[in-house]
Formats: C-alpha cells, sequence, structure tokens
C-alpha cells in the first residue's frame, strides 16, 4: 500500500474556486475580444479540463517535481505560479511570457528554481511523454547513485489526453516506465475527442484504463474529473501510490470538452443532444454547487467571479502595453556560447558542474588504435571523471554495441550507468531529452543512421529548446550514431544521410575521419553545452588509415574548425568522413598541387579555412558520400559561390553519390560510390576548365 504523504492535506477549495475562475475568465476575454481582434493568433480553450488540473497542481509539492503539460494546460500553469499576464502575454507573442514571442502562446514551460519543473512541450501531440519518463529515470538515478535525498518522493506527471494514447511517444513511455518502474504519473484528461475523432478512434472501446489493466507494474485509476471530491480523491490516490515509490500509475479521468479544439473548430461534428451533456457537466458548475453554501456563500462566489474577470481584463491590458520581443535577438540561442547566459534548467552548467582540465593539443602514446578503441576509450573516461554521465541504447550493455564501442563499459561503471533500452528510438532520445533536463549528461546510442528516422520529432524538438524557451531551458546530450557503407552496402544500415541532421536547428555534427580527431570531438561533445550528433563511419572504425595514436585523455576538438590533410596550392578538396582517405589518395596521386581540408564537424563547418583555401587555389572539389541533390555539399558550393565569385577559376564541382539508396551488392555499391578516380577526374575537370 502506498505511504500517505502531504497532498493528502485538507484541498483549499477557495484556492481551487480562485484559480478555477480566472483561467475561465481568461478563455472568456480571448473567445470574447482578443481573438476576434486579433491580439491572439492562436487559442485552445481549457473550459472543461480546469478543475483536475488545478487540483493536481496543487498536488506537486515536491521541487524536483515535473510536469510535461500539453497545450490545453494553462489551468496547471496558472495553479504552479504563471501570473495571468504572463499567460495572457504568451498568447500575444509579446516580450516575456514562456518563450519571449517564438513559440504559440499555449506552448508551455516553467523552469521555477526551487519549485515544480513544468518541461518545455512541443505542438506534436505525444511528444510530451517520453522526456518525462527520462525525468523519472534521473529522479531514480539521483536518489540512488548519487544519493541525493531531495529526490527521494520527487515524481514526473505526464498530463495527455484522449488522443494522444494513440502516439508512439505514450506507448514509449509506457514501456520505459513499467519496465523500469519509474516514479510516472500518466494523468490522461478523456474529453472523448482528439480534434473531431472519438475516442474510439484512439484506443479499442474509448477508454486507455480499460485496456491497460494486464500491464505490470502499473497501477490504473479511472474516474470522472468534474466531481470536485470524486476527482480530488482520486488524484489524491494516484500522486500518493506514485509519491509512495510503488512505481508508475496511471489515472483517466473524463472531462468535457466545452469548446472546439481551437477557436476555429465549431465542433459542428457534435449531435445537439451531445453539447448539451457536455455542458451539464461543466465542472465549474458542479465545483459552485459542492461550495455554496457549505463552503463559502453565494455572495462569497460571485465575488471572486467579479474579481477574476476584472483580473483578467487588467492583464490583458498589460499584457498588451508589453513592448515587442526584441527583432535584433530573434537569431540568438540557437546554440550556447561563452558569452550567453547559462540556461535556467537542463545540462550540467546550472548546476556548476567544472570539468578536468581539456587541451586541444594531443599527446599521443606509441600505439595506434582504431576509432572503436578510441570511442570506448574516451566514454569509459568521461565516466570516470563525471559521475552524471550515462550511456545508454540497444545493446549496449552486456553485449558492448552491435560495433564494440562500449564493450566493458557496464561491467565497469554499472547497469545504472551503462544499460539497454527497448527497442524504440523514439524513447532512446525522448528520455534522454528528460535525463539532460535532469542536470545529466546522456549519451545515447542509434545502431545505425537509418534507424534514427523514429526519433526525428524528438531530434527536431530538442535542438530548439533553447531557442523556443528563450534559454529557459536546454538539454545538452550526445547521440552516437553509426552509419555509411562497409563491407557492403544496403538501403537500412549503411546510409550516410546527415545533410538531414545539418538542417535541423540546433545540433552540433561531428564526423571525424579518424581516431585522433573521433576522441577529441566525442569528449567535446560530453563537456558541451549544446545536443550533439557524432557520426561514426562504419568503414572507419577499424580501418587502417583511421588508426591513430590515442591522444590523451585531455584531448578535445572544437567543433567547426578544420583540418588540412594535405598542402597544396592549385586546387582545394573539401571532405569529411569515409571520404577523406579517398580525397587524400586522389590528391596524392594528382599531377597537381592539391589541397585536402577535411571538415570534422558540418554544423558548425569552417567557413574560415575553407575561404582561405579557395582564395589561394581558386578552385574547389567538395566530395561526400551522402546523394547530390541537397546534400551538404551543395550548402558549401552556394556559399563558395556567393561569398568568392570573384576568386574562382572555375566553378565549383561536387563528386557524391548518386540520387539513390546505397545497394547491397558490392560491385554496386563501388560503381556509384566517390572513388579516388572519379575525384581524380573531377581534379582534373577544373584544372583544363
Amino acid at each position: 500500500m502506498s505511504k500517505k504523504k502531504s497532498s493528502d492535506q485538507q484541498v483549499d477549495w477557495k484556492k481551487v474556486a480562485e484559480l478555477m475562475l480566472i483561467s475561465r475568465s481568461i478563455d472568456d476575454l480571448e473567445e470574447s475580444e482578443l481573438v476576434p481582434d486579433k491580439k491572439i493568433l492562436y487559442q485552445f480553450s481549457a473550459r472543461g479540463h480546469e478543475l483536475a488540473q488545478i487540483l493536481l497542481g496543487m498536488k506537486l509539492t515536491n521541487s524536483n517535481d515535473a510536469a510535461s503539460a500539453y497545450y490545453r494546460s494553462r489551468p496547471l500553469m496558472l495553479t504552479l505560479g504563471l501570473t495571468p499576464e504572463d499567460a495572457i502575454a504568451s498568447g500575444m507573442a509579446k516580450s516575456g511570457g514562456y518563450s519571449d514571442g517564438r513559440d504559440i502562446g499555449v506552448v508551455c514551460n516553467m523552469p521555477t528554481k526551487n519549485g515544480v519543473k513544468v518541461l518545455p512541450m512541443a505542438g506534436d501531440v505525444g511528444s510530451q511523454y517520453t522526456p518525462a519518463a527520462g525525468w523519472a529515470q534521473a529522479i531514480q538515478y539521483r536518489k540512488d547513485v548519487l544519493k541525493e535525498n531531495a529526490y527521494s518522493e520527487a515524481i514526473s506527471v505526464i498530463l495527455g489526453g484522449d488522443g494522444s494514447v494513440a502516439t508512439n511517444g505514450f506507448w514509449s513511455a509506457l514501456t520505459m516506465a513499467t519496465t523500469l518502474n519509474l516514479p510516472v504519473l500518466f494523468f490522461i484528461e478523456d474529453n472523448g475527442y482528439g480534434i473531431s475523432v472519438s475516442s474510439d478512434f484512439q484506443t479499442p472501446g474509448a477508454n486507455i484504463a480499460n485496456n491497460l489493466y494486464s500491464f505490470k507494474n502499473l497501477r490504473i485509476f479511472d474516474g470522472d474529473g468534474t466531481s470536485p471530491e470524486e476527482a480530488n480523491g482520486h488524484i489524491d490516490e494516484a500522486v500518493n501510490y506514485v509519491r509512495g515509490s510503488n512505481g508508475p500509475a496511471l489515472l483517466r479521468l473524463t472531462v468535457p470538452r466545452l469548446n472546439g479544439h481551437s477557436y476555429q473548430d465549431n465542433q459542428a461534428y457534435k449531435e445537439d443532444s451531445l453539447l448539451k451533456e457536455e455542458l451539464k457537466n461543466d465542472p465549474l458548475m458542479k465545483l459552485k454547487s459542492f461550495m455554496v453554501p457549505s463552503i463559502i456563500t453565494k455572495k462569497e462566489w460571485e465575488s471572486i467571479q467579479s474579481k477574476s474577470k476584472k483580473v483578467a481584463k487588467k492583464s490583458a491590458e498589460d499584457a498588451w502595453n508589453r513592448p515587442n520581443p526584441d527583432k535584433d535577438k530573434v537569431r540568438d540561442l540557437v546554440f550556447s556560447k561563452d558569452s550567453d547566459e547559462i540556461q535556467q534548467v537542463g545540462g550540467l552548467l546550472p548546476e556548476g558542474f567544472d570539468f578536468p582540465k581539456a587541451s586541444e593539443t594531443p599527446s599521443p602514446g606509441k600505439q595506434r588504435i582504431n576509432i572503436v578503441e578510441g570511442v570506448r576509450r574516451t566514454l569509459e573516461h568521461e565516466l570516470e571523471v563525471n559521475n552524471k554521465l550515462v550511456v545508454f541504447g540497444e545493446d549496449v550493455g552486456a553485449k558492448g554495441g552491435v560495433h564494440a564501442a562500449t564493450m566493458g563499459l557496464q561491467k565497469t561503471f554499472g547497469k545504472d550507468r551503462v544499460f539497454d533500452t527497448s527497442l524504440s528510438e523514439e524513447g532512446i532520445i525522448g528520455r534522454a531529452v528528460g535525463l539532460a533536463y535532469a542536470g545529466l549528461m546522456p549519451v545515447a546510442e542509434i545502431q545505425f543512421r537509418k534507424y534514427a528516422d523514429p526519433a526525428t520529432e524528438q531530434i527536431k524538438n530538442t535542438g530548439t529548446i533553447r531557442w523556443r524557451t528563450a534559454n529557459r531551458f536546454a538539454a545538452p546530450m550526445v547521440v552516437r550514431m553509426p552509419g555509411g557503407f562497409a563491407k557492403c552496402g544496403d538501403p537500412w544500415h549503411s546510409e550516410s544521410h546527415e545533410v538531414f541532421f545539418a538542417h535541423i536547428i540546433g545540433w552540433q555534427i561531428a564526423y571525424p575521419s579518424n581516431a585522433e580527431d573521433a576522441v577529441g570531438m566525442l569528449r567535446a561533445a560530453m563537456r558541451s553545452n549544446n545536443p550533439t550528433i557524432f557520426f561514426e563511419h562504419r568503414n572507419l572504425l577499424d580501418s587502417k588509415y583511421a588508426r591513430k595514436p590515442y591522444p590523451g585523455d585531455d584531448f578535445i576538438v572544437s567543433f567547426g574548425k578544420a583540418k588540412t590533410l594535405r598542402k597544396g596550392d592549385d586546387l582545394t578538396i573539401v571532405t569529411w568522413g569515409a571520404m577523406c582517405e579517398r580525397s587524400e589518395e586522389a590528391a596524392e596521386n594528382s599531377d597537381y598541387s592539391v589541397e585536402v581540408i577535411d571538415l570534422r564537424s558540418i554544423s558548425p563547418w569552417d567557413k574560415e579555412a575553407v575561404y582561405e583555401s579557395v582564395k589561394r587555389t581558386n578552385r574547389c572539389v567538395i566530395v561526400h558520400e551522402d546523394t547530390l541533390t541537397a546534400g551538404f555539399g551543395a550548402e558549401i558550393s552556394a556559399e563558395i559561390s556567393n561569398d568568392l565569385f570573384q576568386f574562382l577559376d572555375a566553378p565549383v564541382k561536387r563528386v557524391t553519390m548518386p540520387n539513390i539508396p546505397m545497394p547491397y551488392n558490392v560491385e554496386l555499391m563501388n560503381h556509384v560510390l566517390p572513388t579516388v578516380d572519379s575525384i581524380s577526374e573531377a581534379v582534373n575537370e577544373l584544372m583544363n576548365y
């Protein structure tokens, strides 16, 4: 049985009424004036959902609790301390608020220093689940591994509607929570509709609670979210259950959606009889009946109601009079820089973590190692010096990874720090986000580049966290991702497609060509305040070309700093990854003086080094394994052509894969990959232009 906690204290029903009436007053004002006057452009009413959210918010009392909300969660936010003015200003896209005008007004977050953290929500339905599961795992880690008593009763709560239970994020988080017995409360507000689609299309029988009773390690609660006493009882019991270290629970509360999905939705798909039935279930009316006159008088209720309308009106006026966000700062905060203020929540720096010394000068040993060993040794050292670093993914534990890069690490550091995950890339990356929010440094492995596709939603959202919360939150992490051709090709394990991630805002992208750079860039990534995609090319993992002496435990390579592999005066080759070896060989065999530049990272990429070289040689060939159309070489070519046109003696040329998937047959693979011969041909063509 669960223990009794502070949430069992007498409910301050007058406070509940105040919060509910101010929430309703804001909705009224938005719908009657602010949206029609185009002062607010997106509006999502919380009518019908308020009571349950307010009661929940009043029970989130631990400073390490987290709530992962969604677009109908303003009553919760008001309960946790959001001012009405900030709430309305966010909708008006005025300065301050959730995002300083960078995101939709209902896309909420709250980085309260000594209170509940409301994790940054995203506009994607279901994307709120796995980061909250990651926070819950971090609660366990900080409590059990780091021995931080402040986390002993903390919980993670995920709010979602009935439509969200059909998403990948919900099921991935459910798997994580139940297999790891995490302190997670799934708080499902079932209003019967996902926009216009009824609940019976979201889950069989239209009741997710009924469908989950057989889940091991999951306590189910189900009831009415409009009745004050019943809703409070269910919420109290569910919160106490999870807070009492009993594991995860799911609470489904039925509520009416008294307005459309958004302001533009007229609910024409609902029968008149249903609309009338929903109005009868208005929790505000039920709260009034419950409180008047047994708790407060009718006059007191009317006074609160009148005051809430005045507060909403005044807050809207003050919000509208706020200045618009500073246009000169809209490009800021994509990445963390030394001069920037550190984010309030997320990563190692807000809690003052000090890294050991670092050097960009290698201290090489005598023995040459391959990239696999370089990655493994770097992970091992950083696990030793940073007790907040965790390594995880499919098969990284006892097996040591499908490429053996984590071999032996679980045995050395234990299953809390090096652990396997379920087969869900959405869950791997979403979990990493939550772990990062909670002050850890997650190092996640995606087994092959192509397998990252199911995690695209979380990857894209992660990169924009700092920018869209105006530096309130960030999620620094490392995602290791092998890819590219090897002993053979195929469309699934051999994809490169790094340009996809270059187009995702906010990620650093490392693509080392040798063991020394792999060590330095991986260490830099694990000490960075930005998220990093770390590519490990499969053909380089154990290749002779990529073997270098281990450069020492202090060695780092800065992102955006290219390396000149070979000096030359007649032509510049710009390349990265596995194409470095072929480009160097082509340059060595050439009759011309060819300079070869290894970018090492493509986000950011070293424009200064490339430009300096091209200004001298006046010719440029770009070589990459990714396909031709819109490959990253196109970006480099466009920049060179735009900025250095007067220096060019020939067009910029690209040598790439054709626009086809990687073939499995070895002869076909070698036929379509850039080769020494095709690179040499491009060099000769430009020299004879």
